[in-house]
């Protein structure tokens, strides 16, 4: 391979055609990904030495300690001053800072801790991984399993739960998804129902039978706290307490639905090589900062025991294995929304990475598509 911008492939079969395009992991995409052998299947990973990664998958408390009381912190702040702004306009800024801090940087917080990663003591993840959760607005048990099988099957079709745009892709709930309407909706229903005592198909294909009585524990405490906040706002004839607890997740989704539709968006899938269904986005310090390095996607899926702090490292030294990282935010959007917009007409349409000629190339164990039959002139 040599070194270059992507190109892009668009794939036809009648197989793919025919197949259902949703989330049900029960289906007949999930019998079609164990039949072609791509559950649970070997993943392709940059050669690394043990004693490279050694040093960098060692855990520390210091920099999660310090990056938390940085973002709890300026939560806090933003949060005191714009309540004593409100109900001036001088108050919206200062909530739209802690919408994102509340709204996206959770996500990230969520996510690192989950992987038992982001602190050396196990309960400093724990106890952030809960706040983060409570948050974002997802079940901690429920996506506890979920991201453990989006890492085993990432963008799998009918094994993966956390794929973010199927295709053809839905350019509406996108676009509502930046203010967290869809995703609200979803887990607000989702929290319903498991505060009932009921879980879904694809949450019992996921959830080891032990665990789910816990999802429905938090779920009931969870509909408590929320019920006694929207009963404070009515007590107080003031919607305040709503912009403080909850409604961040809506206001404040934009920067985790932008930065998270750039992990994936628009490549392949049904492949077991990171390097061609995964992102690296080079971003600025603060975007960087809420999404807590999670922009090192490739090189946080091919290596995900190694700490959110170690990737941009991870990044040096696997680099010459990788396909070139997009510049910035911008540049990914450049790359991500034309192929978006043409699988609207051609499903399987799909963003093919090129490889640096430094890099182990494409092998077919790994399920990767050949030659295109087909390529965009």
């Amino acid at each position: 391979m040599t070194t270059g911008p992507a190109t892009a492939l668009d794939v036809s079969t009648d197989a793919r055609a025919a197949r259902q395009r949703d989330y049900d992991l029960t289906g007949v995409d999930a019998r079609r990904a164990v039949e072609r052998g791509l559950a649970s299947a070997e993943w392709y990973h940059t050669d690394v030495s043990r004693r490279e990664m050694k040093a960098l998958m060692k855990r520390s408390d210091a920099p999660a300690i310090r990056d938390t009381i940085v973002w709890l912190g300026a939560m806090a702040v933003f949060a005191v001053m714009a309540v004593m702004l409100w109900p001036s306009w001088w108050s919206v800024p200062l909530f739209l800072a802690y919408g994102v801090l509340y709204g996206s940087a959770a996500d990230s917080r969520w996510h690192e801790c989950g992987h038992g990663t982001a602190f050396k003591t196990r309960w400093m993840n724990d106890a952030v991984y809960q706040i983060a959760s409570f948050m974002i607005m997802r079940n901690p048990v429920t996506w506890r399993w979920s991201h453990a099988r989006h890492h085993t099957d990432t963008i799998i079709v009918g094994r993966d739960p956390e794929i973010a745009v199927m295709r053809p892709p839905d350019l509406a709930r996108l676009i509502l998804n930046l203010f967290g309407i869809v995703d609200v909706w979803h887990a607000l229903i989702d929290m319903t129902r498991n505060a009932a005592g009921g879980l879904s198909a694809a949450e019992k294909d996921f959830i080891p039978g032990t665990e789910q009585p816990k999802v429905v524990r938090i779920a009931r405490l969870w509909v408590a706290i929320y019920v006694a906040t929207i009963g404070l706002a009515i007590v107080m004839g003031s919607v305040l307490p709503l912009l403080l607890i909850g409604g961040p997740r809506l206001y404040g989704a934009w920067h985790h639905v932008m930065t998270g539709l750039l992990q994936h968006g628009g490549l392949a899938e049904d492949v077991t090589d990171h390097r061609l269904n995964s992102r690296t986005v080079l971003m600025n310090p603060v975007s960087r900062f809420i999404y807590w390095n999670m922009n090192y996607h490739v090189e946080h899926h091919m290596f995900p025991m190694v700490p959110y702090h170690a990737l941009p490292k991870l990044h040096e030294l696997i680099r010459h294995d990788l396909p070139a990282p997009n510049p910035s935010i911008l540049d990914g959007y450049r790359e991500m929304l034309p192929a978006f917009l043409r699988q609207l007409r051609h499903e399987d349409y799909f963003i093919r990475r090129e490889l640096p000629h430094t890099a182990r190339p494409y092998r077919e164990e790994f399920h990767v598509p050949a030659e295109p039959l087909s390529e965009e002139k």
